[in-house]
C-alpha cells in the first residue's frame, strides 16, 4: 500500500513539475518594409502541432509551451513564409518581422499605375494575371490572347464576323472602343486594326496582364471610358531564357512559338517568333466555316542598353502578316463556283517601333521619355466588295516623376497622332486624322497609416473636337491584417471613328464619313467600390475575397444608323448608355490546390431606345469555376463557365449555356508536354440556332452569341534547353 502512493505521489509531482517547465509565450508578427503590425497571420509548432492567429496588434497567443527548443512556421498571405528555431524560454522578445513575397500581388511591379507602389498601397483597384496564368492560358491558346482576357471576370469577348473571326473585347457591358489597348504603356491597337488586334498578339513573350475597370482616361487619354489592359512584355535577365512551345489541334491548326533573351552589364536583347497555320474548319458540316483557313506570322525583337545602374534604353519592333479567309469551303479548298461563291478574305500586315529612355536623375526623382509609330495595312474582299486603307499612328510622351515619403507624384505631357487612308479607287474616301495634344499630373498621398488619397486631372485638345477636362479621385482604406476598401471614379472621352463594332459587321459597306461637325465626341463618367479581404481558415487553406460595384454612364453615344438609299450614318444617341453591376471573385487554397469562383452581373441598358431595353449580346449572369492543381511535376486545371441569357437586336432571347475545359501538364527538367480539353462538351452556337442562313451564294449570317468553334483538343510540347526552374 505504501508504495502504491508513494507511486501516485510521484506521478502528481512529475505533473505538477511538467506543468511547472512550460510557459505562456506572446509570439509579435510585423511586415519588415513598414513595420506595421499582421493580423491574421499563422504562427504554428510543428513539434507540438499547435497553431495559432496573430491579433489586431499582430500577436499570436501561445500557453503551455513546454520548455525546450521548437522550429515554428510562420506564414501570412502576401509574405515570404518564415521557418525558424525559438527556445522556450528566452530573455528576448518574440518578435519576428515577414518580407513581402511569394506569389500574391502585393510583390507585383505595377506599369499601368506609373508609379512603384505595390497593389497593397495604390487606391486604383488593379487586377493582375501574371506569368504562371499567362502561360496556362498560352497552352490553352498559344495564338492569340483572346483566351486570357475570356475568362477573366466582367470581360466578354464578342466575336463579329463567323468567316474572319473579328473579335473585341468588352468590359462591363460596354463595346470594344471602349477599352484602351496597350502594350508596355503604348497604346498601339486602335481604329482601323481595332477589330483584327485581338487576333494578332501571340501570348508567350508577355510577362504580366494589368487590367483597370473603369474610367482610366486621367493617366492614358481618350478611349479608356470602360478600362484599360497594358499587356507587359518579358525582358532580359542575365540568365538566358529559351522557350520553344508547339501546338497541334484536331482542327488542323498548327502553332509554333520561340522566345529567347539574355542580357550582360551593358546590353540586352529578347527575340520572338510566332508562325501559325490553320485549315479551314466546319464542325457543323454546314458547308461554311467556323474556323477560317489562317496563316499568320509575328516577330518582335528588341535590344536594350544600360549605359548606367540608373538609366534604361530599349528599341523594340513588332511585326505581323495575318491571311485569313472564310466562308464556303468548297469555295476556299477547291475554288467552285455556281451556288459556291461566298468568302470573306482578310489580309493584313502590322509593323510597329517603340523606343523608351528611362533614368533616375536622383534618390527620390526620374524621367522617361517613350515615342512609338505603328502601320497598319488591311484588305478585306467579300463579294461585290472591297475595303482597304492603311493607317498610321504615333505616340510620344515625356514624364517626370517623384517619389517622397508619404507620396508619389508624376507629371508628363504627350502627343497622339492618327491617320487613316482609304485606297483612292473607294467611291467614298472616308478618310480620317485625328491630332491629341494632352498634359496630366497625378500623386498618391499617405494620408495616415490606414488611409491613401489618389487624385489626378487631365487636359487633353484634340484639333476637331477642342478640350476635355479629367479630374478623377481614389481612396484607398486598408487594415494592418487583410481588409481594404477603394472607392474611385473619374471622367472619360473618346473622340469619334467609324471603326464601330456595327460598322465591322456590315463590313463597312455604304458607311459614310463621319461629319465631324455634325458630331460630338463621347463623354463618359464612372464610379467604381469594392472591398478586399484575406485570410487563412486554417494552417493550411487559405481565403480571399474581392466584391466589386460599378457605374458607368456614357453620353452622345455613336450610334450607326440607317439613312436612304441603303447608306448608314453615324450619329450620337439621344440619351444615355448605363452600365452598371457587380463582380465577385473568391479563391481558395490548399496545398498545392487553388480554387477560384466567380459571378459577374452586368446590367448595361440602352437608354436613348423606348423601355431602355438591356443592350444586345451581353449575357446578365456570368459564372465561372477553376480548380487548378500545380506541384513541381505537374499542373492540372478544370474550368466550367456559365453564360446567361441574352438579348439579339431583334428582340429575341438566346439560351444560357454552359462550356467546360481541362488542361494537363506534365514538366521535365527540359520542358513540359500538354494535352488541354478545351469546351469538351461542344457547346457551340450551331447547336441553339443555326450560323449561316439562306441563299447558299448570298447567305446571311445571324449575330453571333455563343462560341462557335465548339470542342478544340489540342496537344503540345514546350522545351526549355536551359531547364525548368521557374516551376514551382
Amino acid at each position: 500500500m505504501k508504495k502504491h502512493m508513494l507511486s501516485i505521489l510521484l506521478t502528481a509531482f512529475l505533473c505538477f513539475l511538467a506543468k511547472a517547465q512550460s510557459t505562456e509565450i506572446p509570439i509579435k508578427i510585423v511586415s519588415e518594409a513598414d513595420n506595421e503590425p499582421l493580423m491574421g497571420a499563422t504562427v504554428f509548432f510543428e513539434a507540438l502541432e499547435k497553431g495559432a492567429v496573430s491579433d489586431f496588434d499582430g500577436i499570436a497567443h501561445f500557453t503551455e509551451i513546454p520548455y525546450g527548443q521548437y522550429v515554428v512556421s510562420i506564414s501570412f498571405i502576401g509574405f515570404e513564409t518564415l521557418e525558424t528555431t525559438i527556445k522556450v524560454p528566452s530573455d528576448t522578445d518574440y518578435a519576428f518581422y515577414l518580407k513581402e513575397g511569394g506569389h500574391e500581388l502585393e510583390e507585383v511591379v505595377l506599369q499601368s499605375t506609373r508609379s512603384t507602389r505595390t497593389v497593397q498601397k495604390i487606391p486604383t483597384r488593379i487586377e493582375f494575371i501574371g506569368v504562371e496564368e499567362l502561360g496556362e492560358k498560352a497552352i490553352m491558346n498559344p495564338t492569340n490572347i483572346s483566351m486570357v482576357l475570356r475568362e477573366s471576370t466582367g470581360i466578354q469577348m464578342q466575336q463579329t464576323s463567323l468567316s474572319s473571326g473579328n473579335t473585341n473585347i468588352r468590359i462591363q457591358g460596354l463595346d470594344g472602343r471602349y477599352t484602351q489597348l496597350l502594350r508596355d504603356g503604348f497604346p498601339l491597337y486602335g481604329g482601323f486594326s481595332s477589330g483584327l488586334s485581338i487576333l494578332q498578339i501571340p501570348p508567350l513573350d508577355l510577362q504580366q496582364f494589368e487590367i483597370i475597370k473603369g474610367s482610366s482616361s486621367t493617366l492614358y487619354g481618350g478611349g479608356a471610358i470602360a478600362g484599360l489592359v497594358n499587356m507587359v512584355s518579358k525582358t532580359p535577365n542575365e540568365e538566358p531564357t529559351f522557350d520553344i512551345m508547339l501546338t497541334q489541334t484536331q482542327a488542323l491548326g498548327s502553332t509554333a512559338n520561340i522566345f529567347y533573351s539574355q542580357r550582360n552589364k551593358k546590353f540586352g536583347f529578347s527575340l520572338y517568333g510566332s508562325g501559325h497555320y490553320q485549315k479551314a474548319y466546319d464542325p457543323d458540316d454546314d458547308e461554311f466555316s467556323n474556323l477560317p483557313k489562317t496563316t499568320s506570322i509575328s516577330f518582335n525583337p528588341k535590344v536594350f542598353y544600360y549605359p548606367s545602374d540608373k538609366t534604361t534604353i530599349w528599341f523594340g519592333l513588332n511585326g505581323t502578316y495575318d491571311d485569313r479567309i472564310g466562308g464556303d469551303i468548297n469555295k476556299i479548298e477547291n475554288g467552285e463556283n455556281g451556288i459556291h461563291q461566298y468568302t470573306e478574305e482578310n489580309n493584313s500586315k502590322r509593323l510597329s517601333g517603340q523606343l523608351v529612355y528611362r533614368t533616375q536623375l536622383d534618390t527620390v526623382s526620374s524621367l522617361q521619355f517613350k515615342n512609338s509609330v505603328s502601320f497598319f495595312d488591311r484588305n478585306l474582299i467579300v463579294p461585290d466588295l472591297r475595303f482597304e486603307g492603311q493607317q498610321i499612328n504615333s505616340f510620344s510622351e515625356l514624364t517626370y516623376a517623384r517619389t517622397l515619403d508619404r507620396s508619389d507624384w508624376i507629371t508628363g505631357a504627350n502627343l497622339y497622332t492618327s491617320s487613316f487612308v482609304e485606297n483612292e479607287d473607294s467611291p467614298m474616301q472616308r478618310n480620317q486624322r485625328d491630332i491629341t495634344l494632352g498634359a496630366f499630373a497625378n500623386t498618391i498621398f499617405d494620408l495616415s497609416e490606414h488611409w491613401i488619397l489618389e487624385t489626378g486631372l487631365r487636359a487633353d485638345y484634340n484639333t476637331d473636337f477642342g478640350f476635355f477636362p479629367l479630374p478623377r479621385v481614389s481612396l484607398l482604406y486598408k487594415t494592418n491584417g487583410g481588409f481594404s476598401s477603394r472607392i474611385g471614379g473619374g471622367l472619360g472621352y473618346k473622340i469619334p471613328d467609324m471603326f464601330t463594332e456595327e460598322a465591322e459587321y456590315i463590313n463597312f459597306e455604304n458607311v459614310l464619313a463621319i461629319d465631324k461637325s455634325a458630331t460630338d465626341a463621347e463623354r463618359s463618367y464612372g464610379i467604381n467600390f469594392d472591398v478586399n479581404y484575406q485570410t487563412r481558415i486554417t494552417d493550411e487553406v487559405g481565403f480571399s475575397m474581392n466584391q466589386l460595384f460599378y457605374v458607368t454612364a456614357i453620353h452622345d453615344a455613336l450610334l450607326l444608323n440607317s439613312v436612304d438609299n441603303g447608306f448608314f450614318k453615324f450619329e450620337n444617341a439621344p440619351d444615355n448608355i448605363l452600365s452598371k453591376g457587380a463582380e465577385t471573385n473568391i479563391k481558395f487554397t490548399y496545398k498545392d490546390f487553388r480554387w477560384f469562383l466567380n459571378y459577374a452581373l452586368i446590367d448595361t441598358k440602352l437608354n436613348y431606345l423606348a423601355g431602355n431595353p438591356q443592350k444586345p449580346l451581353t449575357a446578365k449572369h456570368n459564372a465561372g469555376s477553376v480548380l487548378m492543381y500545380e506541384s513541381d511535376t505537374w499542373r492540372i486545371g478544370y474550368e466550367t463557365y456559365y453564360t446567361g441569357k441574352q438579348f439579339l437586336s431583334n428582340g429575341n432571347k438566346t439560351t444560357d449555356f454552359v462550356t467546360m475545359g481541362l488542361l494537363v501538364m506534365r514538366n521535365f527538367k527540359l520542358g513540359s508536354v500538354f494535352v488541354n480539353f478545351e469546351n469538351f462538351t461542344d457547346r457551340r452556337q450551331s447547336r441553339f440556332s443555326p450560323l449561316v442562313l439562306p441563299p447558299h451564294e448570298n447567305p446571311v449570317f445571324p449575330e453571333i452569341y455563343a462560341p462557335t468553334d465548339g470542342f478544340i483538343f489540342s496537344v503540345g510540347l514546350i522545351i526549355k534547353p536551359f531547364g525548368n526552374e521557374e516551376h514551382h
